[in-house]
């Protein structure tokens, strides 16, 4: 069974668009699959692929762990599409405790009888469950969009995700557990950074067997970015700000999966209560989706040892991609405008909308530029 979580530092990137839609082109695909709705405290991933709320989740299980879990799975409108609902109503839940998180870890690990692809819809944050959650898997999502803040969100997942990895692998007791405690001490206390390449030599010379043990997970853990929600192909390059930042200060390697542009259409297919690749399989928004599904369908599930060539190739092919899909979103709404669907007061209004998500994202780089500047003044050094 390949497990899929999918992740994002940030919400309302597109992040259950993305778990749904995958779990039905999958479905398409001919693969038995499971989508589970893990964002436990604002599960909506019922709406997303047209359910009605449901009467028992993730939440009703965990509160009557005795119960069977085989009654919270229900089947979908898609053949080979099964459905794990979380669950909103239920206080408290969005923080499991560690039994209840190992718990379900064992139940969804119990499905692999029956299940090709387990698609896993985590919440937003760093949190302590969540973070485990995408742990499971050496390839999980993280999905992201232009925004700077989602930009720095999701670099700030990943990062919290390999420090988890490291507390995981080094038990309490060992040197290098105590060492990093120690640097976690400093940073706390006043300006230092702990980044990953800076700590290894030292972890590496007091504790070798954790060292190693450590190398061999992060090597086996190529996370994968898509860009959502981008408006022209120059946002392609946020991705490669990502991947520079992980290399640089996590030591790890990330692929592109790919991009996808910002579609109207999936507001609408929203309030049709159908996946927008039911609603409209020939968008353009469907075929990124599809696309990306086949990159993952055709991978091999336990292809860890990328290169650094494969990785810079994933990323030329997806601005490669935001090239293509551009152009034929120009001449989609080109061929609206001479067929008299799109009114120039319809185009005008677009671009007005543009304008304003434009001056969003200008006022947040602002925002983030005055911090950073602020923080050089007192004496930062990153």
């Amino acid at each position: 069974m390949r497990i899929i979580p999918v992740a994002s530092g940030k919400g309302g990137v597109g992040k259950s668009l993305i778990a749904a839609n995958l779990g039905v082109a999958f479905a398409q695909a001919g693969k038995r699959v499971v989508l589970a709705d893990l964002d436990i405290g604002a599960s909506n991933l019922h709406l997303v692929i047209g359910r009605q709320a449901p009467k028992a989740g993730i939440g009703t299980f965990l509160n009557n762990p005795k119960s069977d879990f085989a009654k919270v799975i229900t089947e979908t409108d898609v053949s080979g599409l099964r459905f794990i609902p979380g669950d909103t109503e239920i206080p408290g839940l969005a923080n499991l405790k560690p039994s209840q998180r190992n718990l379900l870890v064992k139940k969804l690990l119990s499905l692999q009888e029956d299940t090709d692809i387990l698609i896993i819809d985590l919440g937003a944050g760093t949190h302590q469950s969540i973070l485990d959650f995408f742990l499971l898997s050496g390839q999980g999502i993280v999905v992201t969009s232009p925004a700077v803040t989602a930009v720095l969100n999701a670099y700030v997942f990943l990062k919290n995700t390999v420090f988890r990895m490291m507390y995981t692998i080094f038990g309490k007791g060992t040197k290098a557990h105590d060492y990093l405690e120690q640097k976690r001490r400093e940073e706390s206390s006043g300006p230092h950074r702990l980044y990953i390449p800076k700590l290894l030599p030292d972890i590496k010379t007091l504790d070798p067997v954790s060292y190693k043990d450590f190398m061999d997970h992060l090597n086996r853990f190529h996370p994968r970015l898509i860009t959502n929600m981008i408006e022209n192909p120059k946002d392609v390059d946020v991705g490669m700000k990502i991947r520079r930042s992980c290399e640089e200060y996590l030591a790890m390697k990330i692929e592109h999966l790919g991009i996808i542009y910002r579609d109207s259409l999936q507001d609408i297919s929203l309030a049709a209560r159908l996946p927008i690749t039911l609603y409209k399989s020939n968008s353009i928004l469907s075929q990124a989706i599809y696309r990306i599904a086949d990159k993952i369908l055709y991978s091999e599930e336990e292809h860890f040892n990328l290169t650094d060539k494969e990785i810079g190739e994933s990323f030329y092919e997806a601005g490669l991609e935001a090239e293509i899909d551009f152009e034929t979103k120009m001449e989609y709404v080109e061929e609206l405008l001479h067929s008299g669907a799109l009114s120039n007061g319809d185009l005008v209004e677009t671009v007005k909308t543009q304008q304003l998500e434009i001056n969003k994202l200008r006022k947040e780089n602002n925002f983030l530029k005055l911090k950073l500047s602020k923080a050089m003044s007192l004496g930062y050094k990153p």
